[in-house]
């Protein structure tokens, strides 16, 4: 019986490091990606595994961890390269210039956000709209979340953004009831999608009530 508990105690710690450890890897390649956002380039980065995908180019930059020294560095220079950046759980890019296999449509928007679609049903897939000038999340196969990479001090925001996701997760947006939340809180949607734009106070209010009694 200790023996047991001992195994379960440790797994719980596991499981809170790695997810503690993928919070870090969103939070970069979130600033990342506001950073390309905000220069009028496109992007696309999936964080996750068994993700299909052929190369459109030969390899020239060797694999690298998002938490060696430079990294962000390079990794804005190949995420502007045609195709997606494939960003495993320990931080590991895997590949870039990856096309996606299997995509499936976007009604009204384009390969990337297709792309983004189709990946995020194995891992988090994080768009930087080169018309827009916004960043979008998607998770299982939704697009959950959109930032405006102009928004004041939007860099400051990472972390909570990085939280949120986790708070809320794919999904919980459609059932919760957010959209009758968000008049009253001054919260910006598109149908399911959470815009973040309003205050941090707000965005914890819908994490409140979601703890409280929203959770499905």
């Amino acid at each position: 019986m200790f023996r047991l508990k001992t195994i379960k105690m440790k797994k719980e710690k596991n499981n809170k490091r790695d997810k503690q450890k993928i919070k870090k890897i969103e939070e970069k390649v979130i600033a990342v990606a506001i950073e390309i956002a905000k220069e009028g380039e496109g992007a696309l980065f999936v964080i996750g595994k068994n993700v299909r995908y052929t190369l459109l180019r030969k390899q020239k930059v060797k694999s690298f961890n998002l938490f060696d020294r430079g990294a962000e560095r390079i990794l804005k220079s190949i995420a502007i390269i045609d195709g997606a950046v494939i960003i495993d759980e320990e931080g590991n890019v895997l590949a870039y210039s990856a096309m996606i296999q299997k995509t499936r449509p976007f009604f009204g928007y384009g390969t990337r956000h297709a792309a983004a679609l189709t990946a995020s049903r194995k891992g988090l897939a994080i768009l930087c709209s080169q018309e827009e000038h916004k960043v979008k999340i998607f998770k299982n196969g939704r697009l959950i979340m959109q930032l405006d990479a102009f928004q004041k001090n939007i860099e400051k925001e990472i972390p909570k953004i990085s939280s949120i996701l986790e708070s809320l997760g794919a999904g919980v947006l459609g059932t919760i009831g957010v959209a009758a939340l968000a008049p009253a809180l001054g919260i910006a949607l598109i149908p399911g999608v959470l815009v973040f734009g309003a205050s941090y106070y707000a965005i914890k209010k819908i994490i409140k009530h979601n703890k409280k009694g929203g959770k499905r």
